[in-house]
């Protein structure tokens, strides 16, 4: 399904995974690194997004950009659009980049601001990717849910990789009888939520 990325979009996805990996090696501090998720979370997302009801695609946590392009795939290849929220200006600077260069413009758009300003009035969600700081998730979470369409669905990242952090807000989701959910573990572990 996503074998044929478009030249474009795959060389800019190149030059973030080398840009992370040696962010990495430098020991950039955290909120500097771009902090993305690997290649087969992106496969993971856009597999799941392509499979999501219609409605509204969400992201919040873009970063420079990396995992919205996987999520853009699917998107294009399903006739939809997508949001993405950041809160740092100099990722918000990289990710208009690489939309720009992986010529996604015509389908992304990137709200620069805090992602729980907003959600609340987005109604018909059908699927949302959520990687941004852990101690957002809970109250994303309650503001996604609601609005979910029956099928939509939610994804929460680091949920392995953060598991002290992050255990308050799994076994929540998992008592919620709004949704099913499992742990994948994909990646850094991902919580996949889908409404009933």
């Amino acid at each position: 399904m996503f074998h044929n990325i478009p030249a474009n979009m795959q060389a800019r996805m190149l030059y973030l995974e080398t840009m992370d990996s040696q962010e990495r090696r430098d020991e950039v501090p955290r909120l500097k690194r771009l902090r993305q998720i690997p290649p087969q979370t992106g496969r993971f997302l856009a597999l799941m997004a392509a499979s999501a009801p219609a409605g509204t695609v969400l992201e919040i946590g873009t970063s420079a950009g990396y995992s919205t392009l996987w999520l853009a795939l699917a998107c294009r290849q399903m006739g939809r659009t997508l949001t993405t929220f950041e809160l740092l200006p100099e990722k918000v600077a990289l990710a208009r980049e690489t939309f720009a260069q992986a010529g996604v413009k015509d389908i992304v758009t990137l709200i620069h601001g805090d992602a729980r300003d907003h959600l609340a009035a987005i109604d018909d969600i059908a699927f949302c990717f959520l990687d941004a700081e852990k101690d957002v998730y809970a109250d994303c979470y309650k503001a996604i849910v609601p609005n979910l369409v029956s099928g939509g669905l939610l994804i929460a990242d680091n949920v392995i990789s953060h598991q002290d952090a992050l255990q308050p807000f799994v076994d929540h989701a998992t008592a919620d009888n709004r949704i099913d959910c499992v742990v994948a573990p994909i990646g850094k572990g991902n919580l996949l939520c889908r409404k009933l």
